[in-house]
Protein backbone atom coordinates (compact mmCIF):
# COMPACT_ATOMS: atom_id res chain seq x y z
CA UNK A 1 0.00 0.00 0.00
CA UNK A 2 1.40 3.34 -0.97
CA UNK A 3 -0.40 6.93 -0.07
CA UNK A 4 0.94 9.93 -1.36
CA UNK A 5 0.18 13.38 0.84
CA UNK A 6 0.95 16.70 -1.02
CA UNK A 7 1.32 19.30 1.99
CA UNK A 8 -0.39 22.62 1.87
CA UNK A 9 0.90 25.86 2.43
CA UNK A 10 0.36 26.92 6.06
CA UNK A 11 -2.18 29.95 5.84
CA UNK A 12 -0.81 31.72 9.15
CA UNK A 13 2.30 31.99 10.90
CA UNK A 14 2.24 32.35 14.63
CA UNK A 15 4.35 34.55 16.16
CA UNK A 16 4.15 34.66 19.80
CA UNK A 17 4.05 30.93 21.96
CA UNK A 18 0.61 31.98 23.38
CA UNK A 19 -0.79 32.73 19.81
CA UNK A 20 -0.30 29.09 19.76
CA UNK A 21 -1.93 28.11 22.70
CA UNK A 22 -4.94 30.12 21.74
CA UNK A 23 -5.14 28.68 18.39
CA UNK A 24 -5.04 25.54 19.76
CA UNK A 25 -7.57 26.11 22.01
CA UNK A 26 -9.90 27.54 19.49
CA UNK A 27 -9.43 24.55 17.34
CA UNK A 28 -10.42 22.05 20.15
CA UNK A 29 -13.91 22.28 19.82
CA UNK A 30 -14.24 22.01 16.52
CA UNK A 31 -11.64 18.64 16.26
CA UNK A 32 -13.69 17.19 18.92
CA UNK A 33 -16.94 17.65 16.75
CA UNK A 34 -15.24 15.98 13.83
CA UNK A 35 -13.13 13.21 16.06
CA UNK A 36 -16.22 11.04 15.50
CA UNK A 37 -16.19 11.22 11.80
CA UNK A 38 -12.24 10.21 11.44
CA UNK A 39 -12.58 7.30 14.36
CA UNK A 40 -12.24 4.67 11.71
CA UNK A 41 -9.94 1.47 11.33
CA UNK A 42 -7.06 3.00 9.18
CA UNK A 43 -8.13 6.20 8.65
CA UNK A 44 -5.80 9.31 8.94
CA UNK A 45 -7.54 13.03 10.25
CA UNK A 46 -6.15 14.63 7.41
CA UNK A 47 -8.59 17.34 7.31
CA UNK A 48 -8.17 18.13 10.69
CA UNK A 49 -4.26 18.78 10.50
CA UNK A 50 -5.42 20.64 7.48
CA UNK A 51 -6.75 23.01 10.36
CA UNK A 52 -3.68 23.45 12.19
CA UNK A 53 -1.44 24.20 8.89
CA UNK A 54 -3.68 27.16 8.25
CA UNK A 55 -3.44 27.93 12.29
CA UNK A 56 0.36 27.76 11.73
CA UNK A 57 0.42 24.72 14.27
CA UNK A 58 3.16 22.78 12.15
CA UNK A 59 5.63 25.91 12.16
CA UNK A 60 4.95 27.28 15.62
CA UNK A 61 7.34 25.00 17.34
CA UNK A 62 10.20 26.26 14.73
CA UNK A 63 12.94 28.73 16.17
CA UNK A 64 11.78 32.19 15.54
CA UNK A 65 15.16 32.36 13.59
CA UNK A 66 13.33 30.33 11.30
CA UNK A 67 9.70 31.80 10.86
CA UNK A 68 8.59 29.88 13.92
CA UNK A 69 7.27 31.39 17.45
CA UNK A 70 9.94 29.51 19.64
CA UNK A 71 7.34 27.36 21.37
CA UNK A 72 10.50 24.52 22.02
CA UNK A 73 11.97 27.06 23.89
CA UNK A 74 12.79 26.24 27.61
CA UNK A 75 11.58 29.16 28.86
CA UNK A 76 7.99 28.38 26.48
CA UNK A 77 7.53 25.00 27.61
CA UNK A 78 4.03 26.02 29.70
CA UNK A 79 2.63 26.85 26.29
CA UNK A 80 4.05 24.18 24.28
CA UNK A 81 2.28 21.53 27.05
CA UNK A 82 -1.09 23.16 27.43
CA UNK A 83 -0.90 23.65 22.95
CA UNK A 84 -0.39 19.63 23.05
CA UNK A 85 -2.75 19.56 26.02
CA UNK A 86 -5.55 21.31 24.04
CA UNK A 87 -4.91 19.63 20.90
CA UNK A 88 -5.79 15.97 22.99
CA UNK A 89 -8.76 17.15 24.56
CA UNK A 90 -10.23 17.74 20.95
CA UNK A 91 -8.66 14.28 19.80
CA UNK A 92 -6.05 12.27 20.99
CA UNK A 93 -5.39 10.84 17.83
CA UNK A 94 -4.54 14.23 16.22
CA UNK A 95 -2.60 14.77 19.21
CA UNK A 96 -0.72 11.68 19.13
CA UNK A 97 0.59 12.55 15.44
CA UNK A 98 0.96 16.48 16.45
CA UNK A 99 3.28 15.60 19.56
CA UNK A 100 5.77 13.17 16.76
CA UNK A 101 5.54 16.03 14.62
CA UNK A 102 7.02 18.47 17.23
CA UNK A 103 8.99 15.90 18.31
CA UNK A 104 10.46 15.78 15.12
CA UNK A 105 11.22 19.40 14.92
CA UNK A 106 12.79 19.59 18.23
CA UNK A 107 15.36 16.95 17.39
CA UNK A 108 15.98 18.70 14.01
CA UNK A 109 16.65 21.56 15.99
CA UNK A 110 18.65 20.60 18.25
CA UNK A 111 21.33 18.01 16.07
CA UNK A 112 20.74 18.98 13.04
CA UNK A 113 23.78 21.69 10.76
CA UNK A 114 22.28 24.82 10.08
CA UNK A 115 21.88 24.24 6.29
CA UNK A 116 19.89 21.32 7.58
CA UNK A 117 17.74 23.25 9.86
CA UNK A 118 17.12 26.03 7.39
CA UNK A 119 15.97 23.19 4.95
CA UNK A 120 13.59 21.61 7.08
CA UNK A 121 12.30 24.47 8.94
CA UNK A 122 11.21 25.60 5.21
CA UNK A 123 9.57 22.19 4.84
CA UNK A 124 7.42 22.92 8.19
CA UNK A 125 6.43 26.31 7.07
CA UNK A 126 5.31 24.57 3.67
CA UNK A 127 2.82 22.85 5.18
CA UNK A 128 5.10 19.24 5.75
CA UNK A 129 4.56 16.71 8.41
CA UNK A 130 7.01 15.49 10.31
CA UNK A 131 6.90 12.76 13.14
CA UNK A 132 9.60 10.11 15.04
CA UNK A 133 9.43 6.69 13.72
CA UNK A 134 11.48 4.36 16.21
CA UNK A 135 9.85 1.63 17.25
CA UNK A 136 10.47 -1.95 15.49
CA UNK A 137 10.75 -5.60 15.87
CA UNK A 138 13.41 -8.18 14.59
CA UNK A 139 13.36 -6.59 11.17
CA UNK A 140 14.37 -3.16 12.12
CA UNK A 141 16.01 -0.56 10.11
CA UNK A 142 19.63 -1.21 8.67
CA UNK A 143 21.42 1.62 6.87
CA UNK A 144 24.23 0.18 4.09
CA UNK A 145 26.72 2.51 3.19
CA UNK A 146 27.26 2.55 -0.40
CA UNK A 147 29.84 3.51 -2.55
CA UNK A 148 28.79 6.55 -4.19
CA UNK A 149 28.26 8.12 -0.68
CA UNK A 150 24.19 7.37 -0.49
CA UNK A 151 22.29 5.14 2.38
CA UNK A 152 20.23 1.62 0.81
CA UNK A 153 17.34 1.48 3.75
CA UNK A 154 16.60 -1.92 4.62
CA UNK A 155 13.56 -3.07 7.09
CA UNK A 156 10.57 -1.86 8.63
CA UNK A 157 9.08 -0.19 11.67
CA UNK A 158 6.11 -0.50 13.83
CA UNK A 159 3.77 2.00 15.10
CA UNK A 160 4.00 4.21 12.49
CA UNK A 161 1.95 7.30 13.40
CA UNK A 162 0.50 9.08 10.42
CA UNK A 163 1.68 6.34 7.61
CA UNK A 164 0.99 7.49 4.54
CA UNK A 165 0.26 11.22 5.61
CA UNK A 166 3.69 12.48 7.16
CA UNK A 167 5.96 13.16 4.36
CA UNK A 168 9.15 14.23 6.51
CA UNK A 169 9.29 11.20 9.14
CA UNK A 170 12.44 11.16 11.05
CA UNK A 171 13.09 7.21 11.74
CA UNK A 172 16.02 5.52 13.37
CA UNK A 173 17.95 2.74 12.05
CA UNK A 174 21.54 0.59 12.62
CA UNK A 175 24.70 1.18 10.63
CA UNK A 176 26.87 -1.51 10.06
CA UNK A 177 29.34 -1.05 13.34
CA UNK A 178 26.30 -1.14 15.05
CA UNK A 179 25.76 2.97 15.73
CA UNK A 180 22.27 4.08 15.89
CA UNK A 181 21.53 6.82 13.16
CA UNK A 182 18.53 9.41 12.83
CA UNK A 183 17.84 10.29 9.36
CA UNK A 184 14.39 12.21 7.36
CA UNK A 185 13.41 10.55 4.66
CA UNK A 186 11.39 12.59 1.91
CA UNK A 187 8.58 10.15 2.01
CA UNK A 188 6.68 12.24 -1.17
CA UNK A 189 9.45 11.62 -3.31
CA UNK A 190 10.73 8.01 -1.54
CA UNK A 191 7.55 6.23 -0.52
CA UNK A 192 7.68 3.37 1.42
CA UNK A 193 6.19 0.22 1.31
CA UNK A 194 2.54 0.85 4.32
CA UNK A 195 1.11 -2.37 6.00
CA UNK A 196 -2.14 -1.39 7.45
CA UNK A 197 -2.88 -4.48 8.20
CA UNK A 198 -0.75 -4.54 11.05
CA UNK A 199 -2.79 -1.56 13.23
CA UNK A 200 -6.00 -3.39 14.59
CA UNK A 201 -5.85 -1.76 17.53
CA UNK A 202 -8.23 -1.20 20.84
CA UNK A 203 -8.46 3.10 20.02
CA UNK A 204 -6.67 5.75 18.46
CA UNK A 205 -7.99 4.29 15.22
CA UNK A 206 -7.14 7.61 13.21
CA UNK A 207 -3.61 7.55 14.13
CA UNK A 208 -2.45 5.28 11.58
CA UNK A 209 -0.06 3.40 13.05
CA UNK A 210 0.82 1.29 10.40
CA UNK A 211 3.75 -1.27 9.80
CA UNK A 212 6.44 0.54 7.51
CA UNK A 213 8.97 -1.32 5.17
CA UNK A 214 11.70 0.76 3.56
CA UNK A 215 13.87 -1.78 2.13
CA UNK A 216 15.55 -0.68 -1.68
CA UNK A 217 14.79 3.17 -0.90
CA UNK A 218 18.44 4.73 -0.97
CA UNK A 219 19.02 8.06 0.74
CA UNK A 220 21.54 10.83 0.62
CA UNK A 221 23.93 11.64 3.17
CA UNK A 222 22.64 15.08 3.68
CA UNK A 223 19.61 13.32 4.74
CA UNK A 224 21.34 12.01 7.90
CA UNK A 225 20.94 13.58 11.45
CA UNK A 226 23.07 14.29 13.82
CA UNK A 227 25.72 11.73 14.97
CA UNK A 228 24.83 7.73 15.96
CA UNK A 229 23.54 7.68 19.39
CA UNK A 230 22.50 11.15 19.40
CA UNK A 231 18.67 9.86 19.57
CA UNK A 232 18.99 8.43 22.60
CA UNK A 233 20.57 11.51 24.41
CA UNK A 234 19.74 12.65 27.96
CA UNK A 235 17.85 14.21 29.17
CA UNK A 236 15.89 15.02 25.42
CA UNK A 237 14.62 11.42 25.40
CA UNK A 238 13.18 10.17 28.24
CA UNK A 239 12.31 13.81 29.31
CA UNK A 240 10.16 14.01 26.01
CA UNK A 241 7.64 12.20 28.06
CA UNK A 242 6.05 15.65 29.10
CA UNK A 243 4.98 16.29 26.13
CA UNK A 244 2.80 12.63 25.51
CA UNK A 245 1.42 13.20 29.57
CA UNK A 246 0.08 16.59 28.54
CA UNK A 247 -1.63 14.75 25.19
CA UNK A 248 -3.35 12.97 27.75
CA UNK A 249 -4.23 15.04 30.17
CA UNK A 250 -5.95 16.48 27.58
CA UNK A 251 -8.06 13.22 26.92
CA UNK A 252 -8.88 13.40 30.63
CA UNK A 253 -10.19 17.19 30.30
CA UNK A 254 -12.61 15.94 27.23
CA UNK A 255 -13.36 12.89 29.59
CA UNK A 256 -14.44 15.47 32.43
CA UNK A 257 -16.34 18.10 30.33
CA UNK A 258 -18.89 15.44 28.53
CA UNK A 259 -19.28 14.23 32.23
CA UNK A 260 -20.71 16.98 33.21
CA UNK A 261 -22.72 18.07 30.42
CA UNK A 262 -24.17 14.72 30.49
CA UNK A 263 -25.08 14.84 33.96
CA UNK A 264 -26.77 18.20 33.35
CA UNK A 265 -28.37 17.33 30.54
CA UNK A 266 -30.12 14.27 32.17
CA UNK A 267 -30.85 17.23 35.33
CA UNK A 268 -28.43 15.00 37.62
CA UNK A 269 -26.40 17.30 38.97
CA UNK A 270 -28.37 17.71 42.94
CA UNK A 271 -27.37 14.01 43.39
CA UNK A 272 -24.88 13.52 46.04
CA UNK A 273 -22.95 10.48 44.42
CA UNK A 274 -22.98 12.42 40.98
CA UNK A 275 -21.40 15.62 42.96
CA UNK A 276 -18.84 13.45 44.71
CA UNK A 277 -17.49 11.77 41.67
CA UNK A 278 -17.67 15.11 40.25
CA UNK A 279 -15.56 16.25 43.35
CA UNK A 280 -12.90 13.28 42.86
CA UNK A 281 -12.18 13.89 39.18
CA UNK A 282 -12.38 17.50 39.48
CA UNK A 283 -9.35 16.82 42.33
CA UNK A 284 -7.86 14.43 39.65
CA UNK A 285 -7.63 17.14 36.89
CA UNK A 286 -6.41 19.77 38.88
CA UNK A 287 -3.55 17.42 39.74
CA UNK A 288 -2.35 17.01 35.96
CA UNK A 289 -2.73 20.69 35.46
CA UNK A 290 -0.51 21.08 38.22
CA UNK A 291 2.11 18.84 37.39
CA UNK A 292 2.17 20.46 33.52
CA UNK A 293 2.91 23.63 35.12
CA UNK A 294 5.46 21.84 37.83
CA UNK A 295 7.17 20.09 34.87
CA UNK A 296 7.31 23.11 32.56
CA UNK A 297 8.86 25.29 35.33
CA UNK A 298 11.23 22.35 35.98
CA UNK A 299 12.40 22.50 32.04
CA UNK A 300 12.09 26.54 32.25
CA UNK A 301 14.59 27.14 35.58
CA UNK A 302 17.48 25.11 34.25
CA UNK A 303 17.84 25.23 30.10
CA UNK A 304 21.32 26.08 30.42
CA UNK A 305 23.73 22.52 31.05
CA UNK A 306 20.71 20.41 30.42
CA UNK A 307 23.12 17.72 29.17
CA UNK A 308 25.12 17.83 32.10
CA UNK A 309 24.94 14.57 34.08
CA UNK A 310 23.65 15.69 37.51
CA UNK A 311 20.78 18.40 36.10
CA UNK A 312 20.29 15.71 32.96
CA UNK A 313 19.48 12.75 35.51
CA UNK A 314 16.85 15.51 37.36
CA UNK A 315 15.31 16.25 34.38
CA UNK A 316 14.73 12.71 33.33
CA UNK A 317 13.40 11.52 37.01
CA UNK A 318 11.22 14.20 37.01
CA UNK A 319 9.61 13.93 33.42
CA UNK A 320 9.41 10.27 34.93
CA UNK A 321 7.44 11.35 37.77
CA UNK A 322 5.24 13.46 35.76
CA UNK A 323 4.08 10.85 33.12
CA UNK A 324 3.41 8.52 35.85
CA UNK A 325 1.46 10.84 37.67
CA UNK A 326 -0.51 11.82 35.01
CA UNK A 327 -0.99 8.03 33.90
CA UNK A 328 -2.69 7.21 37.24
CA UNK A 329 -5.06 10.21 37.28
CA UNK A 330 -6.10 8.89 34.15
CA UNK A 331 -6.57 5.48 35.23
CA UNK A 332 -8.12 6.63 38.61
CA UNK A 333 -10.79 9.06 36.27
CA UNK A 334 -11.93 6.67 33.92
CA UNK A 335 -13.83 4.18 36.05
CA UNK A 336 -15.18 7.10 37.83
CA UNK A 337 -16.93 8.60 34.67
CA UNK A 338 -18.29 5.39 33.65
CA UNK A 339 -20.28 5.30 37.15
CA UNK A 340 -21.23 9.09 36.59
CA UNK A 341 -23.03 7.96 33.28
CA UNK A 342 -23.68 4.64 33.50
CA UNK A 343 -24.58 2.35 30.45
CA UNK A 344 -26.68 4.75 28.82
CA UNK A 345 -23.23 7.19 28.79
CA UNK A 346 -21.33 4.35 26.61
CA UNK A 347 -24.29 4.07 24.06
CA UNK A 348 -23.11 5.71 20.50
CA UNK A 349 -23.34 8.65 19.66
CA UNK A 350 -22.11 9.47 22.99
CA UNK A 351 -18.68 10.11 22.56
CA UNK A 352 -17.56 8.21 25.87
CA UNK A 353 -16.70 5.04 24.50
CA UNK A 354 -14.48 6.51 21.71
CA UNK A 355 -12.52 8.65 24.51
CA UNK A 356 -12.41 5.72 26.99
CA UNK A 357 -10.83 3.47 23.94
CA UNK A 358 -8.60 5.98 22.61
CA UNK A 359 -6.89 7.17 25.94
CA UNK A 360 -6.81 3.59 27.57
CA UNK A 361 -4.53 2.74 24.20
CA UNK A 362 -2.86 5.93 24.16
CA UNK A 363 -1.50 5.65 28.41
CA UNK A 364 0.59 2.71 27.06
CA UNK A 365 3.50 4.08 26.77
CA UNK A 366 6.83 2.02 26.71
CA UNK A 367 8.42 0.93 30.19
CA UNK A 368 6.20 2.46 32.68
CA UNK A 369 7.25 0.03 36.07
CA UNK A 370 10.60 1.11 34.95
CA UNK A 371 9.89 4.53 34.59
CA UNK A 372 8.28 5.02 38.29
CA UNK A 373 11.30 2.72 39.25
CA UNK A 374 13.97 5.49 37.98
CA UNK A 375 12.41 7.88 39.79
CA UNK A 376 12.72 5.69 43.32
CA UNK A 377 16.44 5.36 42.11
CA UNK A 378 16.89 8.70 41.80
CA UNK A 379 15.26 9.59 45.00
CA UNK A 380 17.65 6.98 46.74
CA UNK A 381 20.65 8.45 45.49
CA UNK A 382 19.64 11.80 46.76
CA UNK A 383 20.93 13.42 50.34
CA UNK A 384 18.53 16.03 50.38
CA UNK A 385 15.26 16.51 52.27
CA UNK A 386 12.31 15.57 50.11
CA UNK A 387 10.92 19.18 50.47
CA UNK A 388 14.44 19.96 49.05
CA UNK A 389 14.52 16.97 45.95
CA UNK A 390 12.63 18.30 43.20
CA UNK A 391 13.17 21.82 43.68
CA UNK A 392 14.88 24.02 41.13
Amino acid sequence: MTVSAAPTLSANLLTTPQAAEEAAATLAPRLFAQAPHSDQEGSFPAEEFNWLREAGLLAATLPTRLGGCGLSEAACTEYLLSTLRHIGRGNLAVGRVYEGHVNALQLIARFGRPDQQARWAADARAGHLFGVWNTEAQDGVKLEPLPTGRYRLLGSKTFGSGAGHLTRPLLTGALPDGGWQMLVLPADALPPEYNKTFWRPLGMRASASFRVDFTGLEIEAQDLLGSPGNYYQQPWFSGGAIRFAAVQLGGAEAIFDETRRFLRELGRTDDPYQRQRLGEMSLLIASGQHWLRAAADFVASSPVGLSGPETAEATVAHANLVRSAIEELCLRLMPLAERCVGARGLLRPEPFERLHRDLTHYLRQPAPDAALADVGRYALQQEQPAYLIWER
